[in-house]
């Protein structure tokens, strides 16, 4: 399970952000963005959050995750659609004539404190 090393990753880096940010306290909710095409499982990552958090800055914070699609341009007949799997043909027209962008990223989006 990956998302166990991705969900330390994640609360490593939120720590270091709020500590640079010289704030004090406990945070209420992580926002993360996750393609839908990154190969992380959101559910498993909640978990691994869950398993890690209690102790620490991030008990009891909410993690909210927006899973953008990734986009298939085809260039056979100029659709955009959008994917939340790897295709190999265009969805509108079949071409194989395609790109696949975005929806692999994976991004720390916001951290909110408690007042």
């Amino acid at each position: 399970m990956h998302e166990l090393s991705i969900a330390e990753t994640i609360l490593e880096q939120a720590e270091r952000e709020v500590r640079r940010s010289g704030e004090e306290g406990r945070v209420r909710r992580l926002e993360l963005s996750i393609g839908s095409l990154s190969g992380v499982n959101c559910d498993s990552l909640r978990f691994a959050f869950d398993l890690l958090s209690p102790e620490t800055m991030f008990a009891g914070a909410e993690l909210r995750i927006e899973q953008p699609p990734a986009v298939c341009r085809c260039t056979a007949c100029d659709a955009e659609t959008d994917v939340n799997e790897l295709v190999a043909q265009c969805p509108r027209c079949g071409s194989n004539d395609i790109l696949i962008e975005g929806g692999r990223a994976m991004l720390l989006e916001s951290i909110e404190l408690a007042d």
